[in-house]
């Protein structure tokens, strides 16, 4: 939050998962004034149709900010960055860029170290480490007019550190990528499925519910589940597994399901 500033000083502010999974990664926060994409795990054009679909536009994005390198959460990028009609910038940590391979391409880019804040237009970005197996991965907290939004996948456990950046947030995504006893007979190879269980794999249905028993903040009026496996996970055992533990702590956050193939509902607060 800016000093000085309440939430009645600012206008909407709006959050919108365009994509979540495997098979790519996207999500959009969004003032009157600046607009923000988490990721660009879509093909440029997909990209462009999903905003489309929520009354947005590739050319109106003022900032990229990426997550780490991996292919669900960059593939389009390259494109992006050579494309004349995108002007945004592109954010990531210093030690992400030079595993891009922007194929020839020139982006207009800003590195940061790990843990920095920034802004972008009226959206004050807080950027912090997460234990997951990419050069130098990092979530994002993002705060404008008194609203926080918290975006966290693509993590093998969440160390005290995560928790405290995750505090305060009106809305916060949260990955839950697979029920245990589904990976364990499902069709990865062994060395796969350790990777996905490891401290630097991806957050179980189990560890996602210990985390909000324990640490969900009760200022929390959305949480968006986001990074299942299409082939270790479902959407409705996520969401029962979630839904009991809030039930059960008495927290009323409201709770959704982020999907790889169509956009989420735009959150607006």
């Amino acid at each position: 939050m800016y000093s000085g500033e309440s939430r009645e000083d600012w206008d909407t502010v709006r959050f919108c998962a365009l994509a979540s999974g495997s098979t790519g990664n996207a999500a959009l926060i969004a003032t009157s004034s600046t607009r923000i994409l988490v990721d660009a795990g879509l093909s440029m054009r997909e990209l462009g149709r999903r905003l489309a679909g929520i009354g947005e536009a590739l050319e109106a994005i003022d900032a990229i900010v990426i997550t780490h390198e991996h292919g669900d959460h960059v593939r389009g990028l390259p494109v992006l960055a050579r494309s004349k009609k995108v002007r945004a910038r592109i954010y990531m940590t210093r030690l992400t860029a030079p595993s891009i391979d922007w194929g020839g391409a020139e982006p207009n880019l800003e590195t940061f170290q790990a843990g920095a804040r920034f802004v972008v237009g009226d959206i004050e970005v807080e950027s912090f480490g997460i234990p997951h197996d990419a050069v130098d991965p990092v979530g994002y907290a993002f705060e404008a007019g008194g609203v926080r939004i918290g975006v966290v996948t693509d993590l093998g456990y969440v160390p005290e550190s995560i928790k405290y950046h995750l505090r305060r947030t009106d809305l916060l995504m949260l990955e839950a990528n697979h029920d245990l006893d589904m990976l364990k007979v499902g069709p990865y190879p062994w060395a796969v499925k350790q990777r996905v269980m490891s401290r630097v794999g991806h957050l179980s249905n189990l560890s996602m519910s210990e985390y909000l028993a324990g640490d969900l903040d009760r200022a929390t009026t959305h949480l968006v589940l986001g990074h299942l496996s299409e082939q270790n996970n479902h959407p409705e055992i996520a969401r029962m597994v979630a839904q009991q533990t809030l039930d059960a702590c008495g927290l009323g956050a409201c709770l959704s399901i982020a999907a790889p193939h169509e956009p989420t509902e735009v959150y607006e607060f």
